[in-house]
């Protein structure tokens, strides 16, 4: 394994990314990613990550006008947004979701996958819960490095739940509301999501809307985690790799208790969270919708909306 150190003087010295061929990107930015480092490695991890990003960023397909398939002609521009693996460039209606390097085309097909399997068998009343996935493609650049290109339909008048600022308690309850209405949505239709994550959920305020991102890490066996945030995974996916509605509720107990804050919640909301994150899956609630019920009884019925 490349030590810290040697990745940050290997990123200084390249050029481009074929430079950093000996890893993936993802591999990359797990050793150098600033979250990971310590705090007095912190302004070289910042540093070196920033030089990865631009170098992988350069290698994705933008300088091609337009990308045309067998159904739609959609223009690439500047990027709109930058995800874990992908950069994100709109064009209308669509989101056109490019991973930065090759080696993530599994997760991008796994998006693809979950997303679709969701259209076709989840229950079409929740379809709001999850992107629609246009079409997925593959497109080979210029150097004939091959993507997988996941084109989303766009979300308007949303916000990132890690870009909204203070929650009130009010807020975080209806978001964890509307979170396990979600989760146990994509349940219900045999799928795990994998990676319940603040950057991973949109939010509207105003309708009380939410919608659940980055489908790249789902299944019963994920292929890869968000290294960044991995601190918050449950066991069973560092340890064996493996996630299941349990992990999902873990996650999401976790993600909710940041979001309003462990000190402001009422001690019955403590309580019931605890309940939740036991290190065993078998110990966790399995059913998301059963646990919206008990959460509801737990809570001033003007919340339960």
């Amino acid at each position: 394994m490349t030590s810290f150190d040697s990745a940050v003087s290997t990123i200084a010295a390249a050029r481009t990314a074929e430079d950093l061929k000996k890893h993936s990107y993802r591999q990359w930015a797990k050793i150098v990613h600033p979250d990971a480092a310590g705090a007095e490695r912190r302004a070289s991890a910042t540093e070196a990550f920033a030089k990865l990003s631009a170098l992988y960023n350069t290698s994705v397909p933008t300088k091609t006008k337009t990308l045309r398939t067998k159904t739609a002609t959609y223009r690439v521009g500047p990027v709109f947004a930058s995800g874990d693996i992908a950069e994100i460039y709109a064009d209308g209606r669509a989101l056109l979701k490019i991973p930065r390097d090759p080696a993530d085309n599994d997760l991008m097909e796994a998006e693809a996958t979950a997303l679709q399997d969701l259209q076709d068998r989840g229950d079409p009343r929740f379809r709001a819960y999850a992107p629609q996935l246009i079409e997925s493609f593959i497109h080979e650049d210029q150097a004939k490095r091959r993507r997988r290109i996941n084109v989303l339909e766009r979300q308007r008048g949303m916000l990132r739940l890690d870009q909204a600022g203070q929650i009130s308690i009010e807020d975080g309850i209806w978001i964890w509301r509307r979170l396990l209405i979600g989760l146990g949505w994509a349940h219900r239709a045999g799928i795990t999501h994998g990676a319940v994550l603040e950057s991973h959920i949109l939010i509207h305020p105003e309708r009380r809307g939410l919608v659940l991102l980055d489908w790249c890490y789902a299944g019963n066996r994920p292929r890869a985690i968000v290294s960044a945030s991995k601190a918050v995974y449950p066991p069973e996916v560092l340890h064996e790799r493996t996630a299941s509605p349990a992990t999902d509720i873990y996650m999401a107990t976790g993600l909710m208790t940041r979001v309003i804050g462990p000190s402001r919640l009422p001690e019955p909301l403590r309580r019931f969270a605890a309940g939740c994150c036991y290190s065993a899956p078998r110990m966790r609630p399995q059913d998301a919708w059963a646990l919206l019920g008990e959460l509801d009884e737990l809570i001033p019925a003007k919340f339960r909306n």
